[in-house]
């Protein structure tokens, strides 16, 4: 049975040593709502910061790779692949998207989670000064499979 308690009820990390090493992949995704100029001002390239979105990218991958370091008890993972996408939806609003795979014991659906909500806060740093109103909304696990518990698709 897995369960961050150790035999004391302390929080530990689950040992995962006896867990065949399987292919893993999750996808995340976040939203970031702002005003329609914000977001006319992030496409059409013209933000005095530069590239939003190549920012966030690399943001967002950067952070998939140190999950372990900012979620405690999360493994540290060697991921095969991060990809980070970003589009802009509507007049108001980015959609992310992040794809995190491995070849391990354990999942990766913490990784892509914050490989989203990493990159949707950097578009809110580097655009708060012209927009504070900014939300960042729906971070959720979209898909995941690999592993003992299967396949989940969110609904």
């Amino acid at each position: 049975m897995l369960t961050h308690l150790d035999s004391q009820g302390r929080a530990a990390m689950v040992d995962v040593t006896d867990k065949p090493l399987t292919s893993r992949e999750a996808v995340a995704e976040a939203r970031v709502r702002m005003l329609p100029a914000t977001l006319r001002l992030i496409v059409e390239g013209g933000h005095a910061k530069g590239d939003v979105f190549a920012v966030a990218r690399i943001a967002g991958i950067q952070a998939a790779k140190q999950t372990h370091t900012l979620i405690p008890l999360c493994h540290p993972l060697l991921l095969s692949r991060v990809a980070v996408e970003l589009v802009a939806e509507g007049e108001d609003s980015v959609r992310i998207r992040a794809t995190c795979r491995v070849s391990g014991p354990t999942g990766v659906e913490m990784e892509a989670l914050t490989a989203a909500s990493v990159a949707a806060l950097t578009i809110y740093d580097m655009c708060k000064a012209v927009d504070r109103g900014m939300c960042i909304e729906s971070v959720r696990l979209l898909e995941k499979s690999g592993g003992a518990s299967g396949h989940y698709v969110a609904p």
